[in-house]
């Protein structure tokens, strides 16, 4: 990284907050938000973990009968919710089967209702906006690491980039909190950005 493209990202910090906030409260429907949608990929992963776990472990009773069901009517379990719902059949071999598969059929059209697909039709937009707010939350937490980072050898570096671009400090409020003259902040404020850059690379 570049000592511009270190003043670039560090210049942009607050403007990325205040972006995030915006769309952290974007309504995708049913009440969900797009940083709910967010927390959900989270959720995804932890779903990925305990499918490695026999299933008694974590599922009910009933819920053991519900995906007994589902394995034995599904030749595959297709990606996508919707997809999902389209393959799980309307009539099963008997009653108790059609009752599950029902009851199957139900859960996922819940899912596919909280997650907001049958309410909003500009899905593209929604996706979108989930793909920008993480990588604003990415470049974020990457200027937050180095900060940090740099704050482990050079605190003072640190707690000056910290109160010029996180906090947004003015500079003769920065100057009276470090006493030292504007010009020795100018010349500490580049040394800083400096030691940044040669860290984020």
């Amino acid at each position: 990284m570049t000592e511009q493209q270190a003043i670039e990202l560090l210049s942009s910090y607050r403007q990325k907050q205040a972006r995030l906030q915006v769309l952290s409260s974007y309504s995708v429907g049913a009440g969900i938000t797009i940083s709910r949608l967010n927390e959900d990929d989270h959720l995804q992963e932890l779903h990925r973990k305990l499918r490695g776990l026999p299933s008694y472990m974590y599922l009910s009773a009933k819920e053991q009968r519900l995906e007994a069901t589902a394995h034995a009517y599904l030749e595959r379990y297709p990606a996508g919710t919707r997809a999902q719902l389209a393959a799980v059949p309307t009539r099963g071999a008997d009653p108790e089967d059609e009752k599950l598969l029902h009851e199957l059929r139900a859960k996922i059209q819940k899912v596919i209702a909280a997650r907001g697909w049958d309410v909003r039709d500009d899905i593209d937009a929604v996706l979108d906006r989930l793909a920008e707010y993480q990588d604003l939350r990415a470049e974020i937490e990457r200027v937050d690491t180095v900060l940090a980072a740099l704050e482990t050898y050079e605190p003072a570096y640190a707690r000056l980039l910290r109160a010029t671009y996180v906090e947004g400090k003015e500079t003769s409020e920065i100057c009276g909190e470090f006493r030292i003259s504007a010009r020795t902040y100018w010349r500490k404020k580049a040394e800083a950005e400096r030691e940044f850059a040669r860290l984020a690379r």
